[in-house]
């Protein structure tokens, strides 16, 4: 397997300030195939706003609700060589507002693919392990859809587009008998509807005949992803509830980003870290994929991203009392090059 030794060529994270008129933000290092935005000091509690182009830029659906898509001809108005273009959208661009934008690239506005009985729209890039799938269901348990990569992935995000819904999440470790949501803070759930008891292939996705996948007539995106060497891992841990020397995760890079979610039992946040707003170890800002509300600093110190994976430094629910964890993280720089070249500790 070819590992990537630039990561930021296919996903980076992006700090801005909002000017409440029009801007482009630049710096991202690539064009960027979906967007994921979150204000981080407002008062006001604005939701999650998440933009692909294979939907279009400026529709956007929000991680933290079940709302449908929704239009805003000031949102994301461009995805642009070395970033993106934003309106007045206040949601994204409020003024003297912090905001943070990660991004991820994939192959463009997509074409349609026909390995699955559905057919779908794809924009997939096999080098990095990312594609968004766009397709409409038909309430036929044992479906498939195509996804593009040419390997199983090991984590799909699942919305439906014009209707309220959950969002569904497959994760290899979890297994393709259960799904856990994005929106909320339940754990993982049984279900032999979801993807039909069938575990991604490297083609294409089986899906059930449940509302979170394969409602007739109903249309979804599925954000794909595949684990790739020195760039992406997807996993789980077992917290032991110490502060002092909790679990460590070996990625074989040292990450760029990073969510955690208990997956065994209820109560415990989606909770999101990256290397931007926190620059330099311990890494405690964090952002809620399942709530509104604006960045949390955890004084107490949450993780230490390392040269080769990352550390919890908290016996806390959130991320490393003695329960299972889900994790997806993606990479600054891998542990050792191609080339032979190793990272740098923080």
């Amino acid at each position: 397997m070819a590992q990537i030794n630039k990561p930021s060529e296919y996903f980076n994270t992006k700090l801005y300030t909002g000017n409440g008129s029009t801007q482009s933000i630049t710096g991202v290092g690539h064009q960027p195939d979906l967007v994921w935005i979150k204000h981080r000091n407002n008062a006001t509690l604005w939701n999650h706003s998440i933009h692909d182009s294979v939907r279009g830029s400026t529709k956007y659906i929000a991680s933290n609700t079940t709302d449908q898509e929704n239009t805003d001809a000031n949102s994301v108005t461009s995805f642009n060589s070395d970033g993106f273009s934003i309106g007045t959208f206040v949601k994204i661009n409020d003024n003297g507002v912090n905001h943070v934008a990660w991004n991820w690239k994939a192959n463009g506005a997509g074409s349609s693919n026909t390995d699955g009985s559905i057919t779908s729209t794809v924009s997939a890039n096999t080098t990095s392990g990312f594609s968004i799938v766009t397709y409409t269901g038909n309430s036929t348990a044992g479906a498939t859809i195509g996804h593009g990569l040419g390997v199983a992935p090991s984590m799909v995000i699942f919305k439906k587009l014009n209707g309220t819904s959950a969002w569904s999440v497959y994760h290899k470790s979890l297994g393709n008998g259960y799904f856990i949501n994005l929106q909320d803070t339940g754990a993982s759930t049984l279900s032999s509807t979801f993807l039909n008891n069938t575990s991604p292939s490297s083609s294409v996705i089986t899906l059930g005949e449940a509302d979170n996948g394969n409602t007739s007539g109903a249309t979804y995106v599925a954000y794909c992803f595949a684990e790739k060497k020195g760039f992406s891992k997807f996993g789980s841990y077992v917290g032991n509830a110490s502060a002092s020397d909790n679990a460590f995760v070996y990625c074989g890079f040292k990450p760029a980003f990073l969510i955690t979610k208990c997956s065994s039992i209820a109560g415990d946040r989606w909770t999101l870290y990256d290397n931007k707003r926190d620059p330099y170890n311990y890494v405690y800002r964090r952002l809620f994929p399942d709530g509104d509300i604006a960045e949390s600093a955890n004084t107490d110190a949450d993780i230490d991203f390392l040269s080769n994976g990352f550390k919890i430094r908290e016996g806390g629910n959130s991320v490393g009392d003695n329960y299972t964890y889900i994790y997806m993280a993606f990479a600054e720089h891998p542990f050792v090059s191609s080339t032979g070249t190793p990272t740098t500790a923080r």
